[in-house]
């Protein structure tokens, strides 16, 4: 790093374990201790987000797969797993408290009596459009920074790692 270039929190910590340890390569700190800490600063933009909408984060994610779904924005409580990454148990749950706060309704799978869909009502759809638009301006604030091209070359090499990772 040239010696008239900034420095920033993680500069000194790998400095520090240089100096104290150089026998190792902290060549992986520079970058994913700044992944970790700029997840710490999305997380608090998420949820002030969220907030804002009167939403918490879970709610949030189930909400926003059925609005991805496109109309009639209803999925299957299966589906909705998939797409959530939680368990069974806590899928139900989740839909529980979102028909209590009348963000999504039961209905019974029309192409199978046995089943039931997990559609989202008026309410819901305006409660997480909402939040998606508070979401949208409190990340693109987070990168205000950033010049169209530094965001494009940012997006691309985490998409790069995120896919050798298969997360």
């Amino acid at each position: 790093m040239p010696e008239d270039a900034a420095q920033d929190e993680v500069d000194r910590i790998v400095a520090a374990w240089n100096r104290e340890r150089p026998d190792l390569d902290f060549t992986p700190l520079h970058v994913l201790s700044r992944v970790g800490r700029l997840a710490k600063h999305l997380d608090r933009a998420r949820k002030a987000a969220f907030t804002a909408s009167g939403l918490e984060s879970w709610e949030f994610d189930v909400l926003s797969a059925l609005r991805r779904a496109g109309a009639p924005y209803q999925l299957s409580p299966k589906a909705l797993l998939t797409q959530t990454l939680v368990s069974s148990g806590t899928m139900t749950n989740r839909i529980d408290r979102l028909v209590e706060r009348e963000l999504v309704e039961r209905r019974t799978d029309p192409r199978d009596g046995r089943g039931i869909l997990v559609t989202m009502t008026r309410r819901g759809r305006t409660t997480v459009d909402v939040a998606i638009a508070n979401l949208i301006e409190a990340e693109r604030d987070l990168l205000g920074d950033l010049s169209g091209v530094e965001r494009e070359q940012l997006s691309g090499l985490l998409r790069s790692l995120s896919l050798r990772l298969g997360a």
